[in-house]
């Protein structure tokens, strides 16, 4: 049975895919989608219009992941310090939010799309929370992608909610174990693995609060281009970059550890063999 190719021939992606191994995709990606309010000041649009375009960006690299195979999938949606904008404007936000969740339930209850939310995201405006806990429950028992939006979030504020989850473990069962293992068992998904890539859009050079602990040993990637502009191409050329790249974890690359190795000389014994045969 022939497996359909994921994008039109003869388009820009097309022949991206075509120098992308299927079998080295990263497991997980994550992305910081940066520039919306930069996208519409430079049309001088207002601000809305920059979230509204974003939105569709978020459907297309969604859907382009769920062809490609990729297993896990983590947008930045909206984050604790986000409260601080505008009141019009983080209510744009919800209502965007709540738009995008429900046109999209259908498409991924068809597509096998798994949706997923970490944060404080039980905090938000009731009708918010509603929307997304039924989109949840509606796509819980799918095995493809897994799309992860991080909804109130604060890596700062995970970190705070594992510890305190850590403690009322404790608690109940008359013990604490305090290492790396344990408190990664207590973050918002502990069941994933941590992203293999991490893209950024907009060209900020900064983690913005987002997984400090998952991205320990993440690659990153780093685009110029605001999120509304961001498209398939940027998406396949980023993996590209990322299966080039040699990943240590503080280690050396192969080649690098045998020239590391140290010369075999004589041993003791052979020294001594020499030394009475003289």
């Amino acid at each position: 049975m022939t497996t359909k190719p994921p994008f039109k021939p003869h388009t820009r992606e097309a022949t991206l895919w075509a120098q992308v191994d299927p079998a080295a995709l990263p497991v997980h990606i994550a992305i910081i989608m940066d520039g919306n309010g930069r996208w519409a000041r430079r049309r001088h649009q207002p601000r809305l219009a920059g979230h509204r375009a974003g939105v569709r960006a978020t459907r297309e690299i969604v859907e382009t992941c769920a062809r490609i195979g990729l297993p896990v999938l983590t947008l930045y949606a909206f984050s604790l310090d986000n409260w601080k904008r505008p009141p019009e404007e983080v209510d744009f936000l919800m209502q965007l939010l709540r738009q995008y969740v429900r046109r999209e339930l259908d498409y991924m209850r068809r597509n096998n799309v798994r949706l997923r939310a970490i944060g404080r995201w039980q905090e938000l405006p009731a009708e918010v929370r509603e929307d997304v806990a039924r989109a949840i429950k509606a796509t819980a028992a799918n095995t493809g992608l897994q799309v992860v939006v991080a909804l109130n979030y604060s890596a700062r504020a995970e970190l705070v909610d594992a510890v305190r989850r850590l403690l009322e473990h404790a608690q109940h069962n008359g013990q604490l174990e305090v290492n790396e293992a344990t408190l990664a068992a207590h973050l918002y998904a502990a069941d994933l693995p941590d992203p293999d890539l991490l893209i950024r859009t907009s060209g900020e050079m900064r983690l913005s609060n987002f997984l400090l602990w998952q991205l320990a040993y993440t690659e990153i990637w780093v685009t110029e281009t605001l999120w509304p502009d961001f498209t398939p191409a940027h998406l396949l050329e980023a993996i590209l970059d990322f299966q080039r790249r040699e990943r240590r974890y503080g280690g050396l690359a192969p080649h690098e550890e045998a020239a590391a190795r140290p010369i075999p000389g004589p041993s003791r014994s052979s020294r001594g063999a020499a030394a009475l045969r003289r």
